[in-house]
Parts: structure tokens; C-alpha cells; sequence
């Protein structure tokens, strides 16, 4: 996952190394600090390298590694900087830790019908945070983003949303299922970490957030997202 996700980043910086000229901080194609070359060469490399590694935990699993490489390239290519920006992401981030399942060759559990849902939520509440980071980027283009369709304001509201529901049913499920102390623990500090990006981007009311506190912020909540999502897993497999 890690080799696949490494191509799929580093073709997005290909692609977007002409947009990304002049970006503070510096990406790295731009500032001259990777060549051209060299990110062609890490991006087919690191694609190849992943699929082999998929390769001895089977079809299914290479099935899945495909599609999510192919869902990776195709927000790279066609939809980043557009309003459909979100689906990739949130169809990408459930196949995750779908991955990881499939991988052990078994059967997905039943909480993957509460875990997946929440995924494509918090997927897309991602994506938009991500795009209303670049907003101005983005506009001064001619592209035109989820962010920038919406407006920052409308995006804010409607990716907060889309957390806070998403961080309620894994709470709740979690809960529910009468977790020991650490998972718990862990999920709370999670959250914590969610809602601590969610405010630090707030673009509402009088609140203005700058563009590096956008960028920091949407950071944040994946972070807290991740943590949130190991809990829920280890909590509910105890």
C-alpha cells in the first residue's frame, strides 16, 4: 500500500508540476529539486513494485489494489481540481482497509457495513477540506473545485457535517460494543484531533482561515481520522 500510494502521489505532482510553480512551501518537481525523470521513474516504479508485492495474497486482493491504483490515477488525471474531486476520495479511502482484510485471506467481518459507509463520508469530507486548502491555487488556474463550486464557507459547513456524522456512528458502534479502556481511549484522542483541524480551518462567519491553516488543517483531520478508524478496528476485534 505504501508502493501504490507513493506512484499515485507522485504522478499527481507530475501532472500538477506547472500549477504547483511558485507554491509556498515548494513542491518538489517545480523547485528543481526532483527531476522530471527521476518522478516518471519513481512513479511506474513504485506501481510495479506495489503490484508485485500484492501478487502472493491473491486475486481478490490484486483486484483490489487495482482498482484502487486505477481510482488513485484517475483522481490525478481527470477530477482533481474539478467539482467531482470528492468521489475518488470517497471511494478510495473505504478500499483501504478492505485491502488490509482481503490480504489475510478472509472474509470481510459485518462491521464493515457500518466502517465502509463511513469511510465514503469521511473520504469526501477530506477531499473537500483538501480542495478548499488549494482554493486560490485553483481559481488563479481556471480550475474549478469542489471548494470553489461550493464556496469556502458552504464547503466548510458541508465537510464539518459530514465528519461529525461519520465520527458519531464509529463512536457510537464503538461504545456500543463495550470496548476495554485503550481503544476508547485512543478513538477520544482521535477525535480530538478531527475536531482540532475541523476549527483550525473554519472558514465561517467572521472566521477566516488563511490558506496554510487550510492546508494544516485538512492534514489533521486524515491524521485524526486514522486514529479514529485504528481504534474502531481493534476495539471492535476485542
Amino acid at each position: 500500500m505504501v508502493a501504490l500510494q507513493m506512484s499515485i502521489g507522485t504522478l499527481n505532482d507530475l501532472l500538477d508540476a506547472a500549477h504547483d510553480a511558485g507554491r509556498i512551501p515548494p513542491k518538489p518537481i517545480p523547485a528543481g529539486l526532483v527531476s522530471a525523470a527521476a518522478a516518471r521513474t519513481v512513479w511506474v516504479g513504485t506501481g510495479v513494485l506495489g503490484l508485485l508485492l500484492v501478487l502472493p495474497s491473491g486475486a481478490l486482493t490484486l483486484a483490489v489494489a487495482l482498482l484502487g491504483l486505477a481510482i488513485g490515477y484517475g483522481y490525478d488525471r481527470f477530477a482533481k481540481g474539478t467539482a467531482w474531486s470528492w468521489l475518488p476520495f470517497a471511494i478510495g479511502i473505504p478500499l483501504v482497509p478492505v485491502f488490509g482484510w482481503v490480504g489475510t485471506g478472509q472474509p470481510l467481518p459485518a462491521s464493515f457495513a457500518v466502517l465502509v459507509p463511513c469511510a465514503m463520508l469521511a473520504g469526501a469530507a477530506i477531499a473537500i477540506a483538501n480542495a478548499s486548502a488549494d482554493v486560490e491555487l485553483d481559481t488563479a488556474s481556471g480550475s474549478v473545485s469542489v471548494a470553489a463550486r461550493l464556496g469556502l464557507e458552504r464547503a466548510w459547513l458541508l465537510h464539518a457535517a459530514l465528519l461529525g456524522v461519520a465520527v458519531a456512528v464509529v463512536l457510537w458502534t464503538l461504545m456500543a460494543s463495550g470496548p476495554e479502556i485503550g481503544p476508547v481511549v485512543a478513538a477520544i484522542a482521535g477525535v480530538a484531533v478531527v475536531l482540532g483541524g475541523v476549527t483550525l480551518g473554519a472558514t465561517v462567519g467572521e472566521r477566516r482561515a488563511s490558506p496554510g491553516q487550510r492546508r494544516l488543517a485538512w492534514e489533521m483531520e486524515a491524521a485524526g481520522l486514522g486514529v479514529v478508524a485504528t481504534a474502531w478496528l481493534v476495539g471492535l476485534a476485542g
